[in-house]
């Protein structure tokens, strides 16, 4: 039987759009609110931040002096180096070409590395 727009099958397909609706207006709230949190553009208003930021420029010049030495030169980092910078030249060159130019680049690095630096 029909009821006309006012029947209960009408009524409950109403009220699950706008319990639809609803959820998506809270969850736009919801993340609308985390990214103000987010806002970097202006002056702080958080006193922790600024406290951050006091603590971050007053340990400033020790990081600066306590730069860790570089790791020694192996055949395996060599060979990474390598391959990225063949891997950023042309693309259409042969592989056998390019692995050639990476066991040159190889050889090279390490003579590089174990020579002694005057």
């Amino acid at each position: 039987m029909r009821y006309g727009p006012f029947s209960l099958e009408a009524a409950s397909r109403v009220g699950a759009a706008l319990r639809r609706r609803a959820g998506v207006f809270i969850m736009m709230v919801v993340a609308g609110g985390l990214l103000a949190g987010c806002q970097t553009d202006g002056p702080s208003s958080n006193p922790l931040s600024e406290l951050a930021a006091y603590s971050s420029k007053k340990d400033e010049p020790a990081k600066t002096a306590a730069k860790p030495p570089e790791p020694p030169m192996t055949r395996s980092r060599a060979a990474m180096d390598c391959w990225m910078k063949a891997e950023k030249g042309p693309a259409d060159a042969n592989l056998d070409k390019r692995a050639d130019a990476v066991t040159k680049c190889i050889d090279d690095k390490l003579k590089t590395a174990q020579a002694p630096k005057t």
